[in-house]
């Protein structure tokens, strides 16, 4: 849990399980303090590497822009965060902190605001966030109502039972017992993107698969904020290893997801100079796309030089 005493989930948190709060939205959680201020808190359940090991903590940057959305929701005249651009700016400790939200502009079809999630007179992270409207009716609607429609073909996935359970991978668990980032996602990949598991990388920068909570929850804006960066990092596939921190995130919300699993694909155009980009699609058990990110990304430290130029 996080070290605040005072718990910032009254009154601002949906339950999505039977009259339960998910960990998954207790770590979102916001609590209004004036002046379009929230207070929040940076849960330990979500950090990539729990506390206590070599490695410092760092949190999930889809749990840090699901907080701010939350806050800017609160707020906004229209319901669903159809454009969020996010800068991670530093690697925030698991303390209390505080988003800042100012409306730059609040229309009919669209209001434009910027948050920033500030610890100790730092922004950590800050956003430019649109929130609108957006369908929640089955596919085809927009064709029915006379709109006009289009879409790609999605990823190809096998069938989720035949996908490789990722479950909690090292540095999951910290010294204390807590459990991070991983033992809270449930992440099934196809295959074919998992051979960096064995040292044997396919030499593609893509990855696939499902992704949703181990605790049972519906698919939201929230979620879909975790989802567009939840796979590991696609450079994996060209073997590289270790944490790839996101420097910039553009996502768009399309489409309100049905029930069920989530299905992921991510790929890049690019790396070099110790930066690579990545896109990723996110389609619902619908089989809408109902969320797409672009981001640019550090190449791990460990990786940057090819396999032949590693010192011995």
């Amino acid at each position: 849990m996080g070290v605040s005493t005072e718990d910032p989930t009254e009154d601002h948190t949906e339950d999505h399980t039977e009259g339960r709060m998910t960990a998954f939205d207790e770590a979102i959680a916001v609590k209004p303090s004036g002046g379009r201020r929230y207070q929040v808190r940076f849960d330990e359940r979500f950090a990539i590497v729990a506390q206590g090991g070599a490695v410092p903590a760092a949190m999930n940057g889809g749990v840090m822009l699901a907080m701010v959305l939350r806050a800017v929701l609160d707020e906004s005249p229209l319901p669903y965060p159809v454009a969020t651009s996010a800068h991670f700016l530093r690697v925030p400790r698991l303390e209390p902190a505080e988003v800042e939200v100012t409306w730059l502009k609040q229309g009919r079809t669209a209001a434009t605001a910027r948050a920033a999630l500030v610890q100790d007179g730092q922004a950590v992270l800050d956003t430019t966030v649109t929130t609108g409207n957006l369908p929640d009716g089955p596919p085809g609607d927009g064709e029915r109502n006379g709109e006009l429609t289009w879409t790609g073909e999605p990823p190809k996935l096998p069938p989720i039972e035949e996908c490789v359970n990722l479950g909690p991978w090292p540095g999951t668990v910290g010294a204390d017992g807590t459990a991070g980032y991983a033992a809270h996602v449930d992440l099934r990949m196809d295959p074919s993107t998992t051979g960096w598991r064995r040292a044997d990388p396919g030499g593609v920068p893509e990855m696939r698969g499902y992704f949703g909570l181990r605790e049972e929850r519906d698919p939201d804006a929230y979620l879909l904020a975790l989802a567009v960066d939840s796979l590991p990092p696609v450079v994996f596939g060209l073997g590289a290893a270790g944490w790839a921190p996101t420097v910039e995130l553009t996502w768009y919300m399309r489409a309100v997801p049905v029930a069920g699993p989530l299905q992921v694909a991510a790929r890049c155009r690019h790396v070099g100079g110790g930066w690579f980009d990545e896109e990723a699609e996110v389609w619902d058990a619908a089989g809408r796309l109902v969320a797409q990110s672009r981001q640019l990304a550090r190449v791990g430290r460990s990786s940057r030089r090819r396999p032949e130029q590693q010192p011995g």
